[in-house]
């Protein structure tokens, strides 16, 4: 296995929210969820693992329409998003290799 895939990260939910953080700043909350296409409980609990991990920042704040909760990525967060994005890359370009060629690793 690649050094660095990252199994935590590799959970589907958790790659889902992490990709889709990646390029963003805040995110709120919900849009997240909609986005990702799950319950607001088991966002909660991903975004709660996430950011045990020190992944993700969560910020929580009182505006005009209620209580908003937003999502980013810390910079730890990005770098092993990246790191594992790069492991995904390597394992599918040796899954692309003609059947002749040897893999090298």
């Amino acid at each position: 296995m690649d050094p660095q895939f990252d199994e935590f990260l590799h959970v589907p939910a958790r790659l889902s929210i992490v990709a889709l953080l990646a390029p963003a700043d805040w995110v709120e909350f919900g849009f997240l969820r909609d986005s990702v296409e799950t319950s607001d409980s088991a966002l909660s609990k991903q975004v709660s693992a996430l950011a045990a991990a020190g992944y993700v920042a969560v910020r929580k704040g009182q505006e005009k329409r209620g209580r908003r909760t937003y999502v980013r990525l810390t910079s730890e967060g990005l770098q092993a998003f990246r790191r594992h994005a790069a492991a995904l890359e390597r394992i599918v370009a040796l899954a692309r290799l003609p059947s002749d060629q040897p893999a090298q690793g």
